[in-house]
């Protein structure tokens, strides 16, 4: 049975990719954050208004006590609101934030809708249509400010209006059973319009996601490509993420174009793609491994990578060196390597880069003076 639950579940509320989770949380923070005033607003102005029209006989704790609660938890919400948004909005407070909200939404919605039944018992028949205005509009309201939140804003309505829908379901007066049948019906397609939101969200943050991918893979290996190592240089290179020294290789293939020429160009980007691959397994998960452009590749170590402390020119020689396989035929490739370590070899990314170049070019001089030396081992 629990399984069942749990299909189904997953069928009308499917859950967040993980790729794009963490956008998510951030899409909805700042949503709430830019709503919630708003939603404050609307609460804070009915609480007067609702306190002068509630029932006579009711105790004074539940007829002004709870609007005047509502109202101190409306200020202090604007103020906070006010306050926080001077900040930037971290993953971590965008967490917070959507806990929070969908915390206490469902306390001041609990809070509501209790004095609206509670009201609604002790007046008479002709004033029931008035309590329940009151609680449909603000349940409305703040389902819609919050509605980028899709379990705070569905238990907000139904917290709202279905206590008060059943009580006139069940008093016997056609008038209010018709209405409690709209009421019901119309917060059923607002449930609706709240998840097919949630889905729109979704759709829209894959589809920026895989924009991104795009723009930031090589679309024959796979692997990175030159915007993606520009923007990672950059966030290593924020006074904020300097966490110490990190290393960028440049590496040209030698030999590349005979393949080319011999085999033709399917088997060779057959051979670009087993080069990168080869160079992703050598540089494990922590590094980046990029192609340029043609048979140009780099690959960027962090300073948290474990190789940082080891040649890494001999570490990408190594992998290589052995033949490559590839439509039955033992390919064998050189390479020639540049390396360039922040901040000894440049403080910048123009400067890392310039000297990953000269370091390049002295291997492949190297190379041409010395051609015995076998073309997997240059390096500089």
């Amino acid at each position: 049975m629990r399984g069942v639950f749990a299909s189904l579940r997953t069928r009308i509320v499917p859950p967040i990719p993980e790729a794009i989770r963490d956008d998510f949380t951030m899409l909805r923070a700042r949503r709430v954050e830019t709503q919630t005033p708003m939603m404050f607003l609307m609460l804070l102005a009915t609480t007067p208004t609702a306190a002068w029209a509630g029932a006579a006989d009711v105790h004074w704790t539940v007829r002004f006590g709870m609007p005047a609660l509502l109202a101190i938890l409306c200020v202090l919400g604007m103020v906070e609101n006010r306050y926080s948004r001077k900040h930037r909005m971290s993953l971590t407070r965008a967490r917070l934030l959507v806990s929070k909200t969908s915390t206490t939404s469902g306390g001041v919605g609990l809070m509501c809708s209790a004095w609206c039944v509670i009201n609604w018992l002790a007046s008479p028949p002709e004033n029931h249509a008035d309590f329940a205005m009151i609680l449909t509009m603000g349940s409305l309201a703040t389902a819609y400010c919050i509605s980028a939140i899709r379990f705070a804003a569905i238990l907000n309505l139904v917290i709202g209006v279905v206590p008060l829908g059943a009580l006139m379901l069940s008093s016997g007066r056609p008038a209010e059973m018709a209405a409690a049948t709209s009421l019901l019906l119309a917060t059923a397609i607002l449930i609706r319009f709240i998840l097919q939101s949630h889905a729109m969200l979704v759709d829209l943050l894959q589809l920026q996601q895989q924009t991104r991918d795009l723009a930031h893979t090589d679309p024959l290996t796979g692997i990175a490509n030159r915007r993606a190592l520009d923007d990672r240089i950059a966030g290593l290179l924020r006074p904020s993420a300097r966490s110490g020294p990190f290393k960028l290789a440049l590496l040209d293939l030698d030999g590349f174009k005979p393949v080319n020429d011999r085999y033709g160009h399917a088997l060779g980007d057959k051979l670009l793609c087993s080069v990168a691959d080869r160079l992703r397994a050598a540089v494990g998960e922590e590094g980046l491994v990029v192609r340029q452009g043609g048979d140009e590749f780099a690959v960027l170590l962090p300073p948290e990578s474990a190789l940082m402390a080891t040649p890494l020119a001999d570490q990408l020689l190594i992998a290589l060196v052995r033949p490559h396989m590839l439509d039955g035929h033992p390919i064998t490739v050189g390479a020639s390597i540049g390396i360039a370590v922040w901040p000894a070899d440049g403080a910048t990314a123009d400067g890392l880069f310039d000297h990953a170049d000269k370091a390049l070019y002295q291997a492949k001089a190297a190379a041409r003076t010395a051609p015995a030396l076998p073309a997997t081992l240059r390096s500089a």
